[in-house]
């Protein structure tokens, strides 16, 4: 069984370390085999690219790379601001996320 992570698809997140520090983005992708995810607009790379079908021209494309899950926080939804997330159970009695710095729950 894998941990659970603190970040899922489509949660706002902000970069805290490395070349695209303090970017904000929406989260595209996780990749839970390699505790990395890919971030809208964050960690640009140029790929060369041959000739095909979906690009009949080629070139260099630019695209995103995977940024490691410990270099992103959560977006407050009230604040704005990098948070950490804890976990409690919701009306329900599922476990839902929640701010620890406005208390709001996420999603």
């Amino acid at each position: 069984m894998q941990k659970k992570l603190h970040i899922k698809k489509g949660d706002n997140v902000v970069v805290i370390n490395g070349n695209s520090n303090g970017q904000k983005g929406k989260v595209l992708e996780v990749i839970r085999k390699t505790n990395r995810a890919i971030v809208e607009g964050v960690n640009m790379v140029k790929k060369h690219t041959k000739p095909n079908a979906a690009n009949p021209q080629g070139g260099i494309i630019e695209q995103e790379a995977p940024v490691h899950i410990s270099n992103l926080m959560l977006v407050d939804p009230k604040t704005g601001q990098a948070t950490r997330i804890g976990r409690r159970p919701g009306p329900d009695g599922k476990l839902v996320r929640y701010s620890k710095k406005s208390g709001e729950e996420i999603k």
